[in-house]
């Protein structure tokens, strides 16, 4: 009996100096990391060391950004090969307005596109409706159709946007489709996914999770394709935070309906929205389409917006939209709206923000009133007692939940696309974003946030004080580990 006891306190003793080996190496490993910020890095210090198992397997998880070495090789060859066939059409000469530059200087770090003039821009209408618009230009393509979603649920839109691949598919036109392998999973398990194969349409999922037991040992899954994309014959094209789903979002309908943006784009910036698409096409499938982008296009005179498309992904992880974003920012000399479902940026956005109201800046956040992820929710709200207090104006969205992503500034520049203000949409996911300088188009996005506004409640400074002691502890623990989040 005594032998016995012997042998299991020494295996419980090496058991215990594994797992100490094993904190140590993964601590080392944390604090040799590039990329991450101070404070992530020593979120995973802390959380490697204090739940030691729990800890190590969250980090061999979701701490580095691991992405196959072919995948990466693959990804900068196309990429490479798009901006040189790019680079290969003439652009039309670019006038900045001098405090936006380095915004645009920020957004050509991240993807390579410069700020191309010529561009129109058209605000679609909110809810089902705005989804009309893009129908209507697949019913009237006549050479291809691309379309790449994030969520694409099998619903009225889901469906109505199959159709209409279908019947374009039916005519000739070339229509090819990537959606992302989770986001998409019930359209891809759906008789629809099915039937546009059938029907000709070439399909593609983006980021494959396979067997997730098997991928988690050689990747991350949480690395998804957040983009939402279509291009038709190289002409129009459509930006914003609208997934191919219903306004009453079935999947988390509680929440609904969700609000979203969507505009229509028109002009030589349509072939950067081309060069996203093609990108991320061309790294899942083997047809090359680098010559889409020196196919002869309209006038290029389309408008008067100058427009940048910034495309971001996990695969750069030293540029990320957060540099946009605070050099539009730190240019803000009257005022500055913001509208995000999701408020977890990094701390240098987060301090941008501040200083900006600080010096006078007029500056409105708008966010959900009740967010569909707690975690999230929580982590926001840690948040507003230093926005509050440097004269942030807080309002929060009633009516559904507000899933638009805009930024503008003085009302003369501004922002939409498919990027939150978190950690995920700057670090984690591929998004894609339009950067706009033109007066008339950013006064339409000024609008529209007013309708916001409107329809929210401005969160008041002393009922935040009031808050019980208990959510506070909840906001400030769930806090400590949004740069993990």
């Amino acid at each position: 009996m005594r032998q016995v006891t012997t042998k299991v306190v020494i295996l419980a003793g090496a058991v215990v100096v594994l797992v100490f080996l094993l904190q140590v190496a993964f601590v080392i490993r944390a604090l040799l990391r590039g990329g991450l910020t101070p404070a992530a890095r020593l979120a995973w210090v802390a959380v490697i060391s204090a739940l030691p198992l729990l800890g190590i397997g969250a980090y061999f998880l979701f701490g580095e950004v691991r992405l196959q070495r072919a995948n990466r090789e693959r990804m900068r060859e196309v990429r490479n090969k798009l901006l040189e066939a790019q680079a290969a059409r003439p652009d039309l000469p670019t006038e900045l307005y001098g405090p936006v530059r380095p915004a645009f200087a920020a957004g050509h770090a991240i993807s390579g596109f410069l700020p191309l003039a010529g561009n129109r821009l058209t605000l679609l209408p909110e809810g089902d409706a705005m989804m009309d618009d893009v129908f209507k230009a697949i019913d009237a393509a006549t050479q291809h159709v691309h379309v790449l979603f994030y969520i694409w649920l099998p619903d009225q839109t889901g469906t109505r946007m199959a159709e209409a691949l279908c019947r374009a598919a039916a005519r000739g036109v070339a229509c090819r489709v990537l959606v992302d392998d989770h986001g998409a999973r019930r359209l891809i398990r759906s008789p629809l996914w099915t039937q546009m194969g059938a029907a000709g349409v070439a399909l593609e999922r983006a980021a494959p999770v396979g067997n997730p037991l098997i991928s988690l040992l050689f990747q991350r899954i949480d690395l998804r394709n957040h983009r939402k994309i279509v291009v038709v014959d190289n002409r129009l094209s459509w930006v914003g935070s609208r997934n191919c789903a219903d306004a009453a979002f079935a999947i988390k309908a509680r929440y609904a309906p969700w609000v979203d943006i969507l505009m229509r784009l028109e002009g030589p910036a349509v072939r950067q929205q081309q060069a996203v698409f093609l990108h991320d096409w061309m790294t899942h499938h083997s047809e090359d389409l680098t010559a889409l982008l020196q196919q002869d296009g309209p006038d290029p005179d389309a408008g008067p917006v100058i427009s940048q498309v910034i495309a971001s992904g996990p695969d750069d992880i030293y540029t990320t939209p957060s540099d946009t974003l605070r050099a539009m920012i730190y240019a803000a000399t009257d005022r500055l709206i913001l509208t995000t479902p999701y408020y977890v940026p990094d701390h240098a956005l987060h301090v941008a923000i501040c200083s900006a109201a600080e010096r006078g800046v007029r500056v409105r956040l708008i966010l959900p009133a009740r967010n569909d992820s707690r975690i999230v929710g929580a982590a926001s709200e840690s948040l507003y007692p230093d926005l509050l207090r440097a004269g942030v104006e807080i309002f929060l969205f009633r009516p559904g939940l507000i899933h638009s992503k805009i930024v503008t500034v003085d009302g003369a520049f501004g922002m939409v696309g498919t990027a939150n203000l978190d950690h995920r949409s700057f670090d984690l996911n591929y998004e894609n974003s339009l950067l706009i300088q033109c007066p008339e188009t950013v006064a339409t996005l000024d609008a529209r946030q007013k309708s916001y506004v409107a329809r929210a409640l401005r969160l008041d400074r002393m009922a935040v004080q009031n808050w019980s002691s208990l959510r506070r502890l909840r906001n400030n623990t769930v806090a400590l580990a949004s740069p993990l989040l």
